[in-house]
């Protein structure tokens, strides 16, 4: 993964390789997971559930050699992460993508992805999956607009509402 990786139109974000261990990154997945159970419980989320959450759910398999984690930061603010997982040799798993919603709009979501699609391929995987929720439209919409297209069930992920996977091989049609 190169430091800089965006898109144009959106030279203010900055997406690193990172360990998921380090203060952003902890601060960002606690974030996510607060964001994404939030939604799915309807309601706040305590910083106890949130402990176990980051127990029950931990991102170390997100380490090469077989998986990646990345921060991204807007004008050197941490406010994107995600992660990668090689499922077999040649597929990757997109995870815990997530960006705050002060930066939604700004294409930190669209440099994370070229980030973790290049770590993906640098890691061999020629093909990039994901499953979310219904009521994760944002992120729904981030993908389709990717290049990303509906699958079926790849895994049966007890919150996998929606799979989608999209093309890494060289030659593949861009996002």
């Amino acid at each position: 993964m190169t430091t800089g990786a965006t898109p144009p139109g959106s030279s203010r974000w900055e997406v690193v390789a990172e360990p998921f261990t380090t203060q952003d990154a902890t601060m960002l997945r606690r974030a996510y997971y607060a964001e994404v159970a939030g939604r799915y419980w309807k309601r706040s989320v305590t910083e106890e559930e949130i402990d176990q959450g980051m127990l029950d759910f931990p991102a170390d398999e997100l380490v090469p050699p077989t998986g990646q984690f990345a921060v991204g930061r807007l004008d050197g603010r941490p406010l994107a992460c995600g992660g990668i997982r090689l499922l077999d040799p040649a597929t990757a798993e997109l995870t815990r993508v997530y960006v705050d919603q002060r930066a939604r709009g700004t294409g930190g979501g669209a440099a994370l992805l070229a980030a973790l699609e290049e770590a993906a391929r640098g890691l061999g995987a020629t093909r990039m999956r994901l499953d979310t929720r219904s009521d994760l439209v944002e992120a729904r919409a981030l993908y389709a607009r990717h290049g990303y297209r509906e699958i079926p069930a790849y895994n049966s992920g007890p919150y996998a509402q929606h799979w989608f996977e999209k093309d890494l091989a060289p030659g593949a049609s861009a996002s």
